[in-house]
């Protein structure tokens, strides 16, 4: 019986540093190899560009009126008949109107997940004039800049052309 109870604590603490120690360094060994990138992250200094963030007043580009909060994911749920929803909509609407900046669909309204970090090209040039205003740059500049930010559908053909807000928003910091 003795032997029986040795042998079993014996595997067990082999395959607890088997699989409890060995097997995760390994795994995490690699991962940090080989996806250095993604293993640790996708952080920076103003948030992540898988989540879409807030970006407050005319110098800097707005993404869909989303949540700050990215546990918050998902739609809204309001129908197109919806009183809230056309509310919401209208004070976007104004709030993008009184920054000086053409409101397009896809700014005054929500994202199905809530929390997009992409816009359309047409929205981020359609602020071009206001956030260059706004930071005393030339059009030109500003323009060009939404242009080297466009990130083309995959492959060529699959999904369409967008632009992440936050990656737009780092650049333009970094150009005063």
């Amino acid at each position: 019986m003795l032997g029986s109870l040795t042998r079993s604590l014996g595997l067990t603490v082999f395959f607890f540093v088997l699989l409890g120690l060995v097997y995760p360094l390994v795994e995490t060994g690699i991962g940090q190899a080989a996806f250095g990138h993604q293993a640790n992250g996708s952080l920076t200094a103003h948030g992540s560009p898988l989540v879409g963030q807030q970006w407050k007043g005319p110098r800097w580009f707005q993404g869909r009126p989303d949540s700050d909060d990215p546990m918050a994911t998902g739609g809204t749920n309001l129908g197109p008949r919806s009183k809230v929803l056309l509310q919401d909509t209208r004070k976007q609407d104004a709030l993008l109107t009184r920054e000086g900046i053409a409101p397009t669909p896809d700014l005054v309204t929500t994202s199905g997940s809530g929390v997009d970090p992409d816009i359309s090209p047409a929205d981020a040039y359609a602020q071009v004039t206001t956030v260059a205003r706004a930071r005393g740059l030339s059009v030109t500049a500003v323009r060009s800049l939404v242009k080297s930010q466009v990130q083309e559908p995959q492959f060529g053909f699959l999904g369409s052309s967008y632009i992440d807000v936050l990656q737009l928003n780092e650049r333009l910091a970094a150009l005063r």
